[in-house]
């Protein structure tokens, strides 16, 4: 019977862990998820909850880091009792938070695992479930093992958390560690844009009452059609959502023609504007080599100002705010293209030389 809890006690462990980490490696992502949430139970509870939309990033680093922390304090056994009552109320609290996205159908990822790992609300909540079963478990069997002495495991725990928060602030003032979105650098946009082979479907028909499924759409005009199903939905393109435009057309396929050096400001009001003279700066030294375009989810009222004041003297285009977040976690943000292959990304902080640009361009 040990043996069976310690399996449960370490597999419930590394999974907050596991869940933890990933949503602490990209705490501006796992905050969308929250605004989202926010946004939902404002309108479908009470007002109350758009005031704790600024505050999403903040309950992003809150969350993650606690997941981990009660994780690792589950795997080595500290203060069982504290331990196992704020897993069960975090469990309780993401479990309400998944049903309702599967039930409602009002946020369909919930983020359990960021980006690494995609799970449909209903997964999602069916995997809340079971940590909840193995959590109440432990707590009724009231066994716990226990490693190292007292005072280690205190000191394991609040070293966590202060490893836990160093991570998070790194992530948030360069980029996420591993990059799991469809635009990490190596990703050539228009090849992700195409299914990576043909679709196949499974067609089900009803004839005379009885119902038939083909691969293949019947010629048979006496069947009626009732459903049709997606056999390799692996194949669906991984970027279904990249779209550039200005007042004068289209300009998707245009980002995609040689070298371009993108500048990113999503809301121009929620920019950190400090850094456009440095990245006006290298714009001036590479654009005989990159093209600058400024992209922005901004319209051209809020942009004009600050393009004035900044002398972002090349051409602007429009966005999808979601997109161009997912696209770099940076505001502003630089990304270096050549023929639609994302070469190199930098946070603002991280502004890049000219050589590095030019490396990156010449041994593509």
């Amino acid at each position: 019977m040990k043996a069976i809890n310690r399996l449960i006690q370490y597999f419930t462990a590394v999974i907050f862990i596991i869940s933890g980490a990933v949503k602490l490696n990209d705490p501006y992502g796992t905050a969308i998820k929250l605004h989202e949430y926010f946004e939902v139970f404002s309108s479908d509870f009470t007002p109350l909850f758009e005031y704790l939309v600024p505050f999403s990033l903040f309950f992003s680093v809150f969350l993650s880091t606690f997941e981990i922390v009660l994780g690792i304090a589950l795997l080595i056994g500290w203060r069982q009792k504290l331990t196992l009552k704020l897993l069960a109320a975090m469990v309780v609290f993401f479990g309400f938070l998944t049903f309702y996205s599967a039930y409602f159908n009002k946020v369909t990822d919930c983020g359990c695992f960021g980006d690494a790992i995609k799970f449909t609300p209903w997964q999602s909540f069916g995997k809340d479930m079971l940590l909840a079963v193995f959590i109440f478990y432990l707590i009724f069997v009231k066994d716990i093992g226990k490693i190292l002495s007292v005072p280690a495991r205190g000191a394991i725990v609040a070293l966590s958390t202060v490893a836990c928060l160093f991570m998070a602030y790194y992530a948030i003032e360069h980029l996420p560690f591993v990059d799991f979105r469809p635009y990490k650098v190596g990703a050539n946009i228009p090849t992700d844009m195409q299914p990576s082979e043909p679709f196949r479907y499974a067609y089900t028909m009803e004839k005379n009452g009885k119902k038939e499924v083909f691969e293949n759409y019947p010629t048979d005009t006496t069947y009626k059609f009732v459903s049709m199903d997606l056999l390799n939905p692996e194949a669906q393109p991984k970027i279904l959502d990249y779209s550039i435009w200005n007042d004068d057309g289209d300009f998707t396929a245009y980002t995609f023609d040689g070298a371009k050096l993108l500048v990113i400001i999503n809301r121009v009001e929620e920019s950190d504007l400090h850094a456009l003279p440095q990245i006006k700066a290298l714009v001036d030294e590479v654009r005989e080599e990159a093209e600058p375009l400024l992209l922005t989810s901004s319209t051209t009222e809020q942009l004009d100002p600050v393009r004035h004041e900044y002398q972002l003297d090349f051409p602007f285009f429009f966005g999808d705010d979601t997109v161009l977040k997912t696209i770099i976690r940076s505001n502003p943000g630089i990304v270096l293209m050549k023929d639609g292959t994302i070469l190199g990304k930098w946070h603002y902080n991280d502004t890049p030389e000219k050589e590095d640009i030019l490396e990156l361009i010449n041994n593509s």
